[in-house]
C-alpha cells in the first residue's frame, strides 16, 4: 500500500523550454504512465541524472535536444507526499499503462496528496515524482528559473 511521508524534497525536471516547464499541460493533453489525459501532472525525477534518462529514452533523435532546460523543484515539508512501493501496484510497468494509470488517476481524483513518488521504469532503483498541479498544496511548491541542459556528446555516440 502507498504510504505517506513527510520532510522537504528537492527534485529535477527537464523539459522543452518552448513550453512552460513547471506545468502539467503535456501530461494533461496526452496522458503519461501515472495519469490518463485530462489530469494536470508535472513529472520530475529524484535526481538530475534520472531526469536526463527520462528525456533520453523518449527523445530517440540520435543527437542532443536543443531546446531543453532544467529546473529544480522544491517541495516543502508541509506538502503532503505519498510514496508508492512498486510491489503495491501489480503491472505498474506494463506497456499498456492500465494499472499505473488507474492508481495515479485515483490518487489525483481523490486529491490525496500534492506529490506522489513512484518507481522509474527507465532506471528501476530511481524514483520519479508526480505533482498534482490542481491540488490545494501546489501553491507551496516552488521551482527555480529554467537553465539550459548541457548534454554530453558521448551520450549520442559522438
Amino acid at each position: 500500500m502507498a504510504s505517506p511521508r513527510s520532510g522537504s524534497l528537492e527534485v529535477f525536471r527537464i523539459a522543452d523550454r518552448r513550453h512552460q516547464i513547471f506545468d502539467g499541460e503535456g501530461a494533461a493533453r496526452h496522458g503519461a504512465r501515472w495519469n490518463s489525459p485530462g489530469r494536470r501532472i508535472i513529472y520530475a525525477a529524484e535526481t538530475y541524472a534520472g531526469a536526463m534518462l527520462e528525456i533520453l529514452v523518449r527523445a530517440n533523435i540520435g543527437r542532443p535536444p536543443r531546446t531543453h532546460s532544467w529546473i529544480k523543484i522544491v517541495i516543502g515539508k508541509n506538502v503532503g507526499i505519498e510514496e508508492l512501493d512498486a510491489r503495491d501496484v501489480l503491472g505498474w510497468d506494463s506497456v499498456d499503462l492500465r494499472a499505473s494509470r488507474a492508481f495515479g488517476d485515483r490518487w489525483y481524483d481523490e486529491a490525496r496528496t500534492a506529490v506522489l513518488i513512484v518507481p522509474s521504469i527507465v532506471a528501476r532503483p530511481e524514483r520519479n515524482i508526480a505533482i498534482n498541479q490542481n491540488h490545494p498544496d501546489f501553491s507551496k511548491i516552488r521551482a527555480t528559473t529554467p537553465k539550459p541542459v548541457i548534454w554530453d556528446q558521448r551520450l549520442f555516440g559522438r
